[in-house]
């Protein structure tokens, strides 16, 4: 099923396209129920045919929903209608901090301010046991009102606490690489296990860009 004006998710009116990216669409719609406008996140449909890939989706979604923090996006509900799966989210209106980016940097101010904001926010998804695994400026979000909010976490591995003689469970099993090149820390370009500090590393790569206008690695 393609999506077009005017379509129904559920309670959701669909009002146009967003983007897309590797964990699927994104489009605009209306909430009929409450009469706001929010952000549905779509599952490719080879992304629902996969049970691995749909529980990770589902397992983001439901992790990230019981976060409140000013700097995560805010996630309001999941479905499926008609084998379309979707997360609904915040609508945010300003530009990804790549947009904003220059070719000498940002501000000192600025620089500080946004990774400061960037730190604390995945601090409270660390604190839940969610990695981002694929943080860089594409995936953060500089609103209109100037606040900063970390998107994406459709790379996420969600930890769950593991009995004392078990191994702690993974969404995502070690010996995949992902992420983006230029950004990824060094155990994830090997294809080893990622955990919070590799995200800590990607965001030292993201400061180091803002600051100097240039990525800090190649990416090759």
């Amino acid at each position: 099923m393609s999506l077009s004006q005017g379509d129904r998710l559920g309670r959701y009116e669909i009002l146009g396209p967003i983007g897309a990216g590797g964990m699927g669409e994104v489009w605009r719609a209306r909430d009929t129920e409450l009469d706001r406008q929010v952000a549905v996140k779509i599952l490719p449909e080879s992304f629902a045919s996969d049970e691995d890939r749909l529980e990770r989706f589902h397992r983001e979604a439901k992790a990230l929903a019981a976060l409140s923090h000013p700097n995560l996006l805010d996630i309001y509900d999941v479905g499926s209608t008609d084998g379309i799966h979707y997360a609904v989210t915040e609508l945010l209106e300003g530009d990804t901090l790549r947009e904003r980016i220059t070719p000498s940097g940002l501000p000192w101010k600025k620089v500080t301010s946004i990774g400061a904001a960037v730190a604390d926010g995945l601090a409270a998804a660390h604190g839940r046991g969610i990695i981002h695994r694929d943080l860089k400026p594409e995936n953060l979000f500089i609103t209109a009102d100037g606040r900063v909010k970390i998107l994406d976490f459709g790379l996420a591995a969600v930890h769950e606490e593991a009995d004392a003689d078990a191994k702690t469970a993974t969404i995502t099993e070690a010996g995949t690489v992902m992420g983006t090149p230029g950004y990824m820390a060094p155990e994830q370009v090997k294809g080893k296990q990622a955990d919070a500090r590799s995200d800590i590393f990607s965001l030292g790569c993201v400061i180091y860009e803002m600051a100097s206008g240039h990525r800090a690695f190649g990416g090759d």
